[in-house]
């Protein structure tokens, strides 16, 4: 299918903390799935986006940052992409982080569709993180700044710390589910099994 003809333009909106000891090399494998995506032969190749104005993708290589603001043209099959992507970039992230992805109906015309037409465009957070704890801290941390931006309109910010320790209550609840049901599969103590993967820390609180 040619770009061209492609139903959709998807926008990918981030920054990745890495890693200091993160190569390029390693980088440009763990975002192979989105320059193949591209019709790129590499990561040089497939960096740059469909809009000139944006920056495309970026590797700091002195902040250790991955920097995202890349469009390009696709479909629904993307999201398989963006999947392969996150599961291989959360070995490389040194803290948790949020990516915005936009699909936009590129066969959707406002001026020329009936009143009732509805267009296509969707909207799609992921997250990634080298450990549970650190993508649910940057969760927490997304819903904490949205609903007390909301409750701001009727509420003075020092009334609302109560709603954010509830905030923080649920999390430590989904946490030590996620711990519980990990636990289940570790060998038992001293049976000289390897290390489970249980452990890590819980997400702080910020109050």
């Amino acid at each position: 299918m040619s770009s061209y003809n492609a139903p959709f333009e998807i926008h990918v909106h981030g920054d990745v903390p890495l890693r200091p000891d993160v190569s390029y090399a390693q980088l440009q494998e763990a975002l192979k799935p989105l320059w193949t995506y591209a019709g790129a032969k590499s990561l040089a190749d497939g960096a740059e986006s469909a809009y000139e104005e944006e920056p495309g993708i970026k590797f700091d290589a002195t902040e250790h940052v991955l920097r995202m603001c890349w469009t390009v043209r696709g479909d629904e099959d993307f999201r398989q992409a963006l999947d392969e992507m996150c599961m291989s970039l959360n070995d490389l992230a040194e803290q948790g982080a949020a990516l915005e992805i936009t699909f936009y109906d590129a066969e959707f015309d406002e001026e020329e569709e009936a009143p009732e037409a509805e267009s296509r465009d969707d909207f799609i957070m992921m997250f990634v993180g080298p450990n549970p704890a650190a993508i649910m801290q940057v969760q927490r941390d997304l819903l904490v700044e949205d609903v007390v931006n909301l409750m701001e309109r009727h509420f003075d910010g020092a009334e609302l710390g109560g709603v954010v320790a509830e905030i923080d209550k649920l999390f430590s609840q989904r946490f030590d589910a996620l711990v519980n049901s990990l636990e289940i599969g570790k060998p038992p103590r001293g049976s000289g099994g390897g290390p489970g993967h249980g452990g890590g820390r819980r997400p702080r609180h910020l109050h």
